[in-house]
């Protein structure tokens, strides 16, 4: 049987190679569509897109988080330590600590907002990467 902290990592990582995967998609699309100003298009279709996505894996992995602590027996309204960890099983202690602190400082929002930033490289290293590929194709072809 698969537990919830499988579940929840294998969500991550589909959250996370959607992100990966679509800025190629979207090129390869643009291509089969034979558009024309294919650098305006694709930015800004790959930003919006990308920027939801972002967004979404943000809100995940901290709402995914909370789920694991409620799921381990952390009391989240709770006063005290006592009553933080009082029905989480001492095997499971170093995994609830390491969620709870994970969960801490900044907010689902300003790393939305830090990966959104870091996504931009990856979609001009996408685009000149299709750029050179292009090129290279042309040459074999010529020759």
């Amino acid at each position: 049987m698969i537990n919830m902290e499988t579940l929840i990592t294998i969500s991550n990582f589909l959250i996370l190679g959607l992100i990966i995967i679509l800025p190629i998609l979207i090129l390869i699309i643009l291509k089969r569509l034979k558009a024309k100003r294919t650098v305006i298009i694709y930015s800004l279709i790959g930003l919006s897109v990308l920027g939801i996505l972002t967004l979404i894996f943000a809100w995940w992995s901290y709402e995914s988080d909370l789920i694991l602590l409620k799921h381990y027996g952390y009391n989240i309204d709770g006063m005290n330590e006592a009553e933080f960890f009082g029905n989480v099983l001492p095997d499971n202690l170093d995994k609830v600590k390491r969620l709870e602190t994970s969960i801490m400082g900044i907010g689902w929002p300003v790393k939305a907002i830090f990966g959104f930033v870091m996504t931009i490289p990856y979609l001009i290293f996408v685009y000149i990467g299709k750029v050179l590929i292009d090129r290279i194709m042309i040459k074999k072809n010529e020759a």
